[in-house]
């Protein structure tokens, strides 16, 4: 009975997490001297040595999750071998395929022989397959893959007819990303923006810059590599500050021409190279509106597919107080404002674009994107404790 509780107590370790070490040294001298084999020790995932002992911990699903990634991005076949199993987004000229309900949307996954049925119909090669590109996993290991049923395709012509024909199939709709994303819910846009990424990076690099030959992806898509001089390219991400700054009572928001009429959010520009974070906020806020920033403080990161796949680094700045009257760069922004603590937080009781814009107020981001959270964090704790810019 105790080797059966000693089992149990390692099944109990597999549901806890890695969090748990178990004394195995203990254990197994206690159970040598009642003569039991350890060998079944193995099975909990621990490995026992007579001389020295040693104790590895359960490895966490993220870690299983991140290193079978990684194993399918470094492994052709292994790539290939997942593919059988895994599930696939369609998209049509970087469009995903997506199904509405009720006032959300949801996208559809297919199996490997549902979308070699799809193509085959559609008069297409099933190779087209081998363009897919890797996306993500499941907690169970099922791989997630994209494929764009018109980009890379010779046949793309045929297939923009055919358009509206593998809707009605599909029993879905080619939508355009930035109109769907504040629809989906976070585990598929995650997904989708990650996709779309990937799929638009590969259909803008498919020649070497240094000897203009094709190059040719891996079959997960997480590179490229031109085969006459073995140059490797990956896919990468433009690194963009967004700042909200403050001065202590007010936060500062702005709005571009291109945005949606009536919103406003927070500060945001590209960094230049040889920039540090830290100073391409402080360049930014000087360009944008003329103020010199004293502090800032570092909030999060979002990836961001719009227009070519950035990373957006959120931060909070803050000015002084006597320093605070903006001279708007009418080359960058359409308008910049002061606004009261009061007043944000009513807007974002109330962020409903087609309300506000009724009503004659400013609405703010949606709450998937990085600068709602920002604004949101001011909101509920306006004096964050700053560090030197």
């Amino acid at each position: 009975m105790e080797l059966l509780d000693f089992y149990c107590q390692c099944e109990n370790v597999l549901f806890m997490g890695n969090k748990i070490l178990i004394d195995i040294q203990f254990k197994r001298n206690h159970l040598l001297q009642n003569g039991f084999d350890l060998t079944m020790s193995l099975y909990c995932g621990i490995a026992c040595r007579r001389k020295s002992f040693w104790c590895f911990r359960l490895l966490s699903t993220y870690v299983t999750k991140t290193r079978y990634l990684f194993e399918l991005k470094e492994d052709d076949d292994a790539c290939k071998k997942a593919q059988q199993t895994g599930a696939f987004y369609l998209f049509h000229s970087l469009a995903p395929l997506l199904q509405k309900s009720g006032h959300q949307y949801q996208a559809p996954r297919h199996s490997l022989l549902e979308l070699e049925r799809l193509l085959a119909k559609f008069g297409q090669d099933t190779q087209r397959i081998e363009d897919s590109v890797l996306i993500g996993c499941s907690e169970q290991h099922e791989a997630r893959f994209a494929l764009d049923l018109v980009l890379n395709s010779s046949s793309s012509i045929n297939a923009s007819l055919q358009k509206s024909e593998m809707e009605t199939e599909l029993k879905g709709s080619f939508t355009k990303l930035r109109k769907a994303l504040f629809q989906l819910n976070t585990k598929d846009a995650s997904l989708l923006t990650t996709a779309q990424a990937l799929l638009r990076w590969h259909d803008a690099h498919q020649f070497c810059s240094r000897s203009g030959q094709p190059t040719k992806k891996n079959m997960a898509g997480s590179k490229r590599v031109c085969p006459s001089n073995k140059i490797i390219y990956y896919p990468q991400m433009a690194p963009v500050v967004i700042t909200l700054v403050s001065d202590g009572t007010r936060c500062l928001l702005a709005r571009q021409s291109s945005f949606p009429k009536g919103m406003y959010s927070a500060l945001a520009g590209f960094c230049d190279i040889g920039e540090s974070m830290e100073e391409a906020v402080r360049r930014e806020v000087a360009e944008e509106v003329g103020l010199e920033v004293e502090t800032l403080q570092y909030s999060a990161s979002q990836h961001w597919p719009f227009p070519n796949s950035s990373l957006m680094i959120a931060c909070h700045a803050t000015v002084k107080p006597g320093q605070t009257e903006i001279q708007v760069n009418l080359k960058e922004l359409e308008a910049a404002g002061w606004f009261s603590h009061d007043e944000v937080a009513t807007a974002l009781r109330k962020n409903n674009p087609y309300t506000q814009q009724q009503n004659g107020t400013f609405w703010l981001p949606p709450k998937l994107a990085i600068a709602h959270q920002l604004i949101k964090e001011w909101v509920e704790k306006p004096s964050c404790s700053p560090l030197p810019a």
